[in-house]
């Protein structure tokens, strides 16, 4: 397995190299015909974490029925997909494919950090904006003090996501001391890990156990034995629906029955499915919006993606989704134009665009200023719990 990885991932340095000295950005300056403009969308469609990108998907969808409508001075919105399989260097390759072959104007993906990561080198190389919609990882935008400006987010980033995390915990939970379980090889993970325990330390709390697991373990008897002997108030457990699903399921089987925590790497409808109805009572997520929200606008997209996915409810990864294909439809016409260099500056100059998951205004890092909302599971649906600023 490893070899087979690490010849992906010469592949795929190879193939940049290609990129960078065959592709000018008069090629890529939105492909297709005079009536279209070419995006990409590199998504997690199929592998570990589906869910997320054929989530992102659809809300993606939605968006370009409603853009198209219309079009964009005349011209419709034409999407190029490819499946990463949820996996970095796949993740790599369509990005080269989507720039070189498909002559994108811009890329939407991945869902998840680390295959976002995999992209921003070549977007950067080849002056193509990539928007993520759910990456949450701050170095996706910000490397070592230095701007990725090709790069942008719809969603608000770890160290924000954690932070509410652990002001819950110690102010609405009263936690006085909490454990941390990781998925160690997840930058998302990691991240949000590293911002809870700040945060929480810096709340008068204490980390009293920290344990890890890798992506793709099913048995984890071991570790949360270990995490049940420290006697923990709270579990804060930043990681995906797979593996999330599996520990939750099997501590509650061991008899913790404290409340857990996690991110927006929780909502997915798989997770109850892994989980339990039950298993999930007690615990909570930080996320990006809540269909339960009563504004019009939130209200307007339930309605408009029940119509269309035959009475689902959106989820949060929908609703981002949704949103990324407004910011960049947005950017494409104050830009006037399908030149990739064109849409990168009209992209960093969006302020106060009002979308499903809230107003849009970017910082001086292309991040989201924008509000989190606590959802709980109660009989395995989310409820509201609070809505928190910035």
């Amino acid at each position: 397995m490893r070899k087979k990885k690490l010849t992906g991932i010469l592949m795929s340095v190879l193939m940049t190299a290609g990129v960078m000295t065959g592709c000018s950005s008069e090629s890529t300056g939105g492909g297709g015909d005079s009536k279209t403009i070419k995006i990409g969308a590199n998504l997690e469609l199929s592998g570990g974490v589906a869910s997320y990108g054929q989530s992102i998907e659809e809300g993606i969808q939605l968006a370009l029925d409603e853009i198209n409508k219309k079009g964009i001075d005349g011209k419709k919105i034409e999407l190029v997909k490819v499946d990463n399989k949820s996996e970095a260097a796949e993740a790599t390759n369509g990005t080269i494919k989507l720039i070189s072959q498909d002559k994108v104007a811009a890329v939407i993906g991945a869902a998840t950090s680390t295959n976002t990561l995999a992209q921003v080198q070549i977007a950067q190389d080849n002056k193509v904006p990539l928007i993520t919609p759910t990456g949450t990882n701050p170095t996706i935008t910000m490397k070592d003090g230095k701007l990725n400006d090709y790069i942008f987010r719809t969603c608000f980033i770890d160290p924000f996501q954690g932070t509410v995390a652990a002001n819950f915990a110690s102010k609405d939970l009263n936690v006085k001391n909490a454990a941390v379980l990781i998925d160690s090889s997840s930058d998302y993970a990691k991240g949000l890990a590293a911002a809870f325990k700040e945060s929480f330390e810096s709340n008068g709390g204490k980390i009293v156990s920290e344990e890890a697991y890798v992506a793709k373990d099913t048995d984890f008897n071991a570790i949360l034995t270990n995490i049940k002997s420290a006697n923990p108030e709270f579990i804060f457990l930043p990681g995906y629906y797979e593996e999330v699903g599996l520990i939750i399921k099997q501590a509650r089987a061991l008899g913790i029955t404290v409340p857990f925590m996690g991110g927006d790497g929780w909502d997915s409808p798989k997770l109850i499915e892994i989980a339990g109805a039950d298993s999930l009572n007690n615990t909570f997520i930080t996320n990006h919006y809540s269909s339960g929200d009563s504004d019009a606008k939130v209200q307007d997209f339930v309605k408009a993606f029940s119509e269309k996915y035959k009475g689902k409810a959106p989820d949060a990864f929908n609703a981002l989704g949704y949103d990324t294909v407004y910011f960049l439809a947005d950017a494409i016409d104050r830009a006037g134009s399908a030149d990739p260099q064109e849409i990168q500056k009209a992209l960093g100059e969006t302020e106060g665009l009002s979308l499903v998951s809230g107003q849009l205004k970017l910082d001086e890092n292309h991040d989201p200023v924008k509000s989190a909302v606590i959802l709980e599971y109660k009989g395995g649906k989310q409820e509201f719990n609070t809505k928190v600023n910035p």
